[in-house]
């Protein structure tokens, strides 16, 4: 008898989403258990970037819950200047996230070839990055860790806010945990006196800041020193301040990067403080009517001919990697997963954004238990569940800054001067 030719089983997009459903392309990312690549869908053509992250891995380095807690904030939120979720699925080896595909690059990958940007380019990102952050802060939703890795570009030039692993929900009672990565953090984390969302508006303005000038604006050579001159040096500007930034961008700069948030721009209750920083003098040419429809052209637009991420990563992937990452049938059997494995199999449930609507885990799954440590988070309430909206073709997304979890027995490590807090189980409520 001749051979049976073996053919590949017909894929079944009627039903839940899984690897089998995509082409993987080029790895654009690496971090500390997993990777990201480009991802194309088989059924409709559209391309996306694919974060995997590897079960074993996390569960060594106690990350369980923030892989869960990404996952339920990125379901909640749908905005054009955020890296918005499309898919989630898991299987027997990695969690996945599908994403949007951004093809120009992080704004560290742009700031460290560029040496710093022009003041319109940095107005029209600030203007954008606010938008995003008046949405999350909406929702509920503290982002704690904006810095030039985690603002993506798409091919056009929009900015777009990613990297959600220490986000968190907030509510009336202020968080003392210590997160973010510390160059960019508010004096009120590191002080320890509380704090609330308000500490993103600070992240902003040191990112503009360090975009303009090519430099942040409070350095140290230590934590301890870094600590002191975020939390007490005098804004200083460089001597060529007024050749690379005008007095009302000035203003902008120095109220984001107010030390009382009473005054900080952005901090205002109730919305107010984004309609304040719209009304700036220095947003006059921004047509906030139209700035979310993406309809103006950005001021800088990525080099579509260069690759605008690290392409040691591809040469990585063909040469070390020793288990690729391929499409593969789950086992049947579960039943000898230990406490961590059984928490993701049952919480990082599947998701896909043309099937399904966006909603919120608040309040019925207030409480983010680790079975691990048997302690919890709490998260506050957010806005209530929204339809996906349909996919803007130009919402793509590439980076590998989302994958960083560094995790150690009190949730923090200290890696020259960046903090990074990566147990939701270590945050605390103050009073």
């Amino acid at each position: 008898m001749g051979a049976v030719c073996c053919r590949p089983q017909p894929i079944d997009f009627d039903g839940e989403v899984n690897l089998f459903h995509f082409v993987l392309l080029r790895c654009v990312g690496k971090g500390a258990f997993g990777k990201v690549r480009v991802v194309q869908h088989k059924q409709t053509k559209d391309l996306y970037a694919l974060k995997y992250i590897n079960k074993s891995k996390c569960v060594k380095m106690k990350a369980v819950p923030n892989v869960i807690q990404e996952r339920r904030l990125l379901e909640e939120v749908d905005h054009p200047y955020i890296v918005n979720l499309r898919y989630a699925f898991q299987d027997d080896e990695n969690c996945f996230f599908v994403l949007d595909l951004m093809l120009g690059g992080d704004l560290r990958f742009h700031l460290e070839r560029l040496g710093s940007m022009p003041e319109e380019v940095v107005r029209f990102y600030v203007a954008q990055l606010s938008s995003g952050l008046a949405y999350l802060h909406e929702m509920g939703i503290m982002h704690r860790d904006i810095k030039p890795d985690n603002i993506l570009l798409d091919e056009r030039g929009n900015a777009h806010l990613t990297d959600f692993n220490i986000a968190v929900h907030f509510g009336e009672r202020r968080l003392t945990g210590v997160a973010g990565s510390m160059a960019y953090m508010a004096p009120e984390i590191l002080t320890k006196r509380g704090y609330t969302c308000y500490i993103d508006w600070w992240s902003l303005g040191v990112c503009a800041y360090e975009l303009v000038f090519g430099r942040r604006p409070f350095r140290g050579r230590t934590n301890s020193d870094l600590t002191y001159s975020i939390s007490k040096d005098v804004l200083k500007w460089p001597e060529d301040a007024e050749k690379k930034c005008s007095r009302s961008g000035m203003q902008i700069l120095r109220g984001l990067l107010e030390r009382d948030t009473s005054k900080r721009f952005g901090c205002k209750p109730n919305g107010e403080g984004f309609q304040e920083l719209r009304r700036h003098p220095w947003f006059k040419p921004i047509d906030w009517e139209t700035l979310e429809s993406k309809e103006q052209v950005p001021p800088f637009q990525p080099d579509q001919k260069k690759a605008n991420f690290d392409a040691s990563h591809e040469l990585e992937e063909l040469l070390l990697e020793d288990n690729p990452l391929k499409a593969k049938a789950r086992k049947a059997n579960q039943d000898n997963l230990s406490a961590e494995m059984r928490q993701m199999e049952e919480q990082f449930t599947s998701y896909d954004f043309k099937k399904m609507q966006r909603r919120s885990y608040y309040p019925h799954n207030q409480h983010l238990i680790s079975t691990a440590t048997a302690t919890s988070s709490g998260v506050a309430s957010s806005r209530p569940a929204t339809p996906a909206n349909d996919l803007r073709v130009d919402n793509v997304s590439i980076n590998g800054q989302g994958m960083e979890y560094h995790g150690t027995e009190d949730g923090i490590r200290s890696e020259n001067d960046t903090i990074r807090m990566e147990r939701v189980t270590s945050d605390k409520d103050y009073p």
